[in-house]
């Protein structure tokens, strides 16, 4: 029992100590605060990561989980390192709410494009209209642009191929006039999902 006590004291002595505030510094951490919501992004990233693996993995023998585990903490590993480095983050300016609403709109757009696409292919005609044409976008952050690029590689039938400074560069297999309003309404909703701009 003053064994425990006298490990107690020395732990909580060396949270006070200079050594442990240049630890702090060192790992970017200012203070205790800043640890602790270092050490929360860390598990919820892990866990992130394995409800992931889960999801797409489908198959939960003991091998494969194994594989699964093992993948998580490399990448743990590696973004551990690459943070110590420069610290540099993408931050998620995204209304969850919002998100979730897109996020279910679009996965009824992508079975809509899977019916077209299947159409395209079985009609005997074949009625292929090959495009490759611009689409601006609206989006501030970085991320709201990776999530309608993604999106519009996601629907199938189009590609994004390239981005540009307000626009990308998108591949159509069986174009129409429509496309054009279809993704201008895709890039709407996505602009809706980004948090407003703190005045």
């Amino acid at each position: 029992m003053g064994l425990r006590i006298h490990m107690y004291r020395l732990v909580k002595c060396s949270y006070k100590s200079a050594g442990f505030k240049r630890i702090l510094r060192a790992l970017n951490w200012e203070t205790e605060a800043d640890a602790k919501v270092a050490k929360l992004r860390f598990i919820a990233y892990a866990l992130f990561l394995g409800a992931l693996w889960l999801l797409w993995s489908g198959i939960y023998k003991p091998m494969i989980i194994g594989f699964g585990a093992t993948s998580i903490c490399l990448v743990l590993l590696i973004t551990h390192r690459m943070n110590s480095v420069d610290e540099d983050r993408v931050p998620i300016e995204l209304n969850p709410i919002k998100f979730l609403g897109y996020f279910f709109w679009l996965l009824v757009e992508i079975a809509k494009s899977n019916i077209a696409v299947t159409k395209t292919i079985l009609s005997t005609s074949m009625p292929i209209r090959q495009n490759l044409f611009e689409v601006p976008y609206t989006q501030r952050t970085d991320l709201g642009q990776v999530i309608f690029a993604n999106s519009i590689t996601l629907t199938p039938g189009t590609v994004s191929v390239e981005t540009e400074t307000g626009h990308f560069l998108v591949h159509a297999v069986s174009y129409t006039a429509d496309d054009m309003d279809a993704l201008a309404d895709m890039d709407t909703r996505i602009s809706a999902t980004e948090l407003a701009v703190p005045s």
